[in-house]
């Protein structure tokens, strides 16, 4: 099995390749899923599966810079999955909790309608319709709140910042590892899985609890509600995605405390 990978540089590729036996991965430099190259691209590499695990993801930027955030979340899945349809391969594709505005209650099931708040969502939700309207054979894995001990994510800005720290405690989601995700993609391959999956780990927590699980107990934390940390882009209050169809099928996830653990 051939594998085309864009994103090495990005969390869950710099993972994906180094778990991937036969990958062609690929960054900016050498794709670049902003241009016109993509079409001739796939042509000369010709994969099985095409993994992109590129993303524009600065989500408060996204509301200033919505063409570039429509280019990389958008358009440039559409012609993989283009490309995708014409060689006959499965597309794998990342997308977001923030394709949800948080108005329901209880975990967002993959059939819930979505329903973004922000550019980034929009971007990626019409990522995942152009993907599906292509009519290849794709894989859509929604996740959240993704971090590594590289790159730049919450994870990180937890481990260095100076305390005393203020921090949201009325947004829920699941805290999901780079490492976690590339481990159960592969699984999901080798399974031949197709459609729309949620892909995180168990249980949930806010912003807040996460923090406090990176740092301890002894850390100097304060919680605070959104409306004191105004962001250019609005958050979803509840952005947790039900997992129980990705169990199914893969066995039972850990919970999001346990794979913290691992990375830490």
């Amino acid at each position: 099995m051939k594998v085309l990978l864009t994103g090495r540089s990005g969390q869950v590729g710099w993972e994906l390749e180094r778990l991937l036996e036969e990958v062609v991965a690929t960054d900016r430099a050498t794709l670049d899923l902003a241009g016109e190259g993509i079409p001739g691209f796939l042509s000369r590499t010709k994969p099985d599966v095409i993994i992109n695990a590129a993303a524009y993801t600065a989500v408060d930027r996204a509301e200033s810079e919505r063409e570039a955030a429509f280019r990389i979340n958008a358009t440039a899945p559409g012609i993989l999955a283009e490309e995708a349809k014409r060689l006959g391969a499965l597309l794998v594709h990342f997308s977001t909790d923030y394709v949800f505005d948080g108005e329901k209650k209880s975990p967002y099931l993959e059939d819930d309608r979505p329903s973004p708040l922000n550019v980034y969502g929009e971007s990626k939700l019409e990522g995942e319709k152009r993907v599906r309207a292509s009519g290849c054979r794709h894989l859509i894995l929604r996740t959240s709140w993704v971090y590594a001990p590289r790159g730049r994510n919450f994870f990180l800005t937890m481990k260095n910042a100076k305390q005393p720290l203020r921090v949201v405690d009325d947004q829920r989601g699941v805290p999901t590892s780079s490492r976690f995700l590339a481990e159960y993609t592969i699984s999901l391959l080798r399974k031949n899985v197709e459609g729309v999956l949620h892909l995180v780990p168990s249980g949930e927590t806010t912003w807040y609890g996460f923090a406090r699980a990176i740092l301890g107990e002894s850390a100097a934390l304060t919680p605070i509600r959104s409306s004191e940390y105004p962001t250019p882009a609005r958050r979803p209050a509840n952005s947790v995605l039900d997992n129980r169809k990705a169990a199914a099928l893969l066995g039972a996830l850990p919970d999001w405390r346990d794979v913290l653990s691992a990375v830490r």
